[in-house]
């Protein structure tokens, strides 16, 4: 079984040094005391906001800088780059004819990080 995730669910970015909350705009219309998410919730600094600083090697501030550092990580603010959206969806539940997000979604930032649910901001309404 699934949980289904709203607005405020936590995030965590395999290359970011912090937590990040998930933001859901109202037009998704279905609410708990956050609006339901769907796997189009994925737009960089709407629904998806900087997990702190990125430690990936793929992005070219961090490439960079760490250069610059004669072969230092040196992380930088992390910028997500995100190209599609949450995968998977739920099969069963749709929001706005668009798959409901589950806990078990994940989303892929360009700069090769991979983005999990780690509290899905509410604990009541699961899927099959």
């Amino acid at each position: 079984m699934g949980i289904l995730v709203c607005g405020g669910a936590q995030c965590l970015c395999s290359f970011g040094t912090a937590p990040s909350n998930l933001v859901v705009t109202p037009e998704n219309k279905t609410l708990t005391s956050q609006p339901i998410a769907t796997i189009m919730d994925n737009k960089p600094n709407v629904n998806i906001l900087p997990f702190g600083m990125c430690t990936s090697m793929a992005n070219p501030a961090v490439a960079s800088a760490t250069a610059a550092a004669m072969g230092v990580l040196t992380p930088q603010p992390c910028t997500p780059v995100i190209g599609s959206p949450w995968a998977p969806g739920s099969s069963t539940v749709l929001i706005s004819n668009k798959p409901a997000l589950t806990m078990s979604s994940q989303l892929f930032c360009s700069y090769a990080g991979v983005i999990q649910i780690t509290n899905p901001g509410q604990q009541t309404i699961q899927v099959p």
